[in-house]
């Protein structure tokens, strides 16, 4: 059974730093892309950045694009996003996606981007 359980989430001041884990199980994590999105109140959930299986390829949006960083750790079935120069549109519930014959999501990890 796939499972993703993420962690990581919490308030931070504009400008400030965070980092997600991912943790996965129940699959070949180093045969699968992994992604994150997010969703912010009011707003459809998007794609924030993806990783290719082997880790040599990643994706950003735009409004992330130089900020954060995704990777992936085969060895501990872990994916990770680094989030720098965090501004308060990047408020949102993060989750953890692959897909898997079928799409797989985390339960998410809530980001609160305030003073």
């Amino acid at each position: 059974q796939v499972q993703l359980v993420e962690s990581g989430g919490g308030l931070v001041q504009p400008g400030g730093s965070l980092r997600f884990s991912c943790a996965a199980s129940g699959f070949t994590f180093s045969s699968y892309y992994m992604r994150w999105y997010r969703q912010a109140p009011g707003k459809e959930r998007e794609l924030v950045a993806f990783i290719s299986a082997t880790g040599g390829f990643t994706n950003y949006a735009n409004s992330v694009q130089g900020r954060f960083a995704i990777s992936k750790d085969n060895g501990k079935n872990t994916v990770y996003l680094q989030m720098n120069s965090l501004k308060s549109e990047d408020t949102a519930v993060y989750y953890c996606n692959t897909l898997v014959g079928v799409n797989y999501w985390g339960k998410g990890t809530l980001v609160t981007v305030s003073s």
